[in-house]
């Protein structure tokens, strides 16, 4: 299957399934430590947060640490997969709770070659336009175009799923190399820095 000309592919084992549960038994010990220091009201600045204006209940993170590495090592990998020359701009990751649903939407610029990597929980399927389902395992990664293709999941009916996107762009679009921030790592408040 050719990623230029369908526009996405999907890649069985992209990471080995102990890194896969690495992050995801992190990204949950994480929550819980975010979730007792809110509760206790202190304020861990960068630690994530609960909900984001696409779904609004679950926990997530832009740019975490253990994300963005994945996100760099994974390069090699979208290389060789899509045949371009890609340069990583951000990680997004999130913990999906029962009821929580993806509705259709495109992604930004910084999004023009995505990735939607299955961390551990239950399996939910993410769909593509104009109605292609993608089933992944721990460990799979899904890449697609996000700025081309509609794309969304259905409402959770499982307890749990752990999802990190790494998106990526052409290297002939150097303005958004590590989403307009000076390097991998920083939180979004060193956008356009």
């Amino acid at each position: 299957m050719s990623f230029k000309k369908n526009k996405y592919l999907v890649v069985r084992k992209a990471v080995p399934e102990v890194i896969a549960n690495v992050a995801y038994h992190y990204l949950l010990l994480k929550r819980e430590v975010f979730n007792r220091c809110n509760k206790k009201g202190i304020k861990l600045n960068h630690f994530g947060t609960n909900g984001d204006p696409m779904i609004n209940n679950s926990y997530c993170h832009y740019s975490d640490i253990l994300m963005e590495t994945l996100l760099a090592e994974l390069i090699p990998t979208l290389k060789t997969k899509t045949k371009i020359d890609v340069i990583p701009t951000y990680s997004y990751c999130r913990l999906y709770v029962k009821g929580d649903e993806l509705l259709k939407h495109k992604d930004r610029p910084s999004c023009a070659i995505s990735t939607t990597l299955f961390l551990g929980g239950d399996s939910w399927p993410i769909y593509l336009e104009p109605n292609i389902k993608i089933n992944l395992k721990v460990g799979d990664m899904l890449i697609y175009d996000g700025c081309e293709l509609e794309h969304w999941r259905e409402k959770f009916t499982g307890n749990e799923c752990a999802q990190v996107f790494l998106h990526y762009n052409d290297c002939k679009n150097k303005d958004f190399q590590f989403d307009t921030r000076p390097m991998l790592g920083l939180p979004k408040e060193f956008k356009n820095a």
